[in-house]
């Protein structure tokens, strides 16, 4: 409830991207898919950059649109939407380079996947959480890592997604 005293923001609080989970998982994302573009794909390839431009959309998309809507939720919306797509795109990226190379692709229960998925617990994540798995093993071993990491930022995304579908069909 408004203080009589104050009157109304034009616009209201936006921002704080910076602390969503989404966020910080697109991030670690970019990251990791920038080494490994730089590690496994010729950098002159466009392959090589489309993965990159598809992992930095995803992110930047996701701070775009919060920073948006403190004018439009419509536009968070859409952009957190491309956002979205963008992770996709990269997932069938990664998909697409394991099977051309005749690499195994890790399951849900994979071993390593679980290994992988029980990291999303640690306190304080960020791209050196992973770092071995991305920079110090083979393509297998670190494709697979990212597209664990991908699935959790879509998972985020997918909940981001409802709730401000909600929120806007409300308001």
């Amino acid at each position: 409830m408004l203080n009589p005293k104050e009157s109304p923001k034009l616009i209201p609080p936006h921002g704080g991207y910076r602390d969503l989970k989404s966020y910080q998982m697109s991030e670690i994302v970019y990251d990791a898919t920038v080494k490994f573009c730089d590690r496994f794909i010729d950098r002159r390839s466009r392959t090589h950059d489309q993965m990159v431009q598809a992992a930095r959309s995803g992110k930047q998309n996701i701070a775009e649109g919060c920073m948006a809507s403190g004018t439009s939720k419509k536009t968070e919306l859409k952009l957190i939407g491309v956002a979205r797509a963008s992770q996709e795109e990269l997932l069938l990226d990664f998909e697409d380079y394991l099977r051309q190379k005749g690499l195994p692709f890790w399951g849900k229960e994979h071993p390593k996947a679980q290994a992988v998925r029980k990291m999303a617990w640690a306190k304080n994540r960020s791209y050196t959480t992973y770092k071995s798995y991305i920079e110090a093993s083979p393509p297998e071993v670190a494709a697979n890592t990212i597209i664990c990491l991908i699935h959790q930022t879509n998972f985020l995304l997918d909940q981001q997604l409802r709730a401000l579908e909600k929120e806007f069909e409300k308001k």
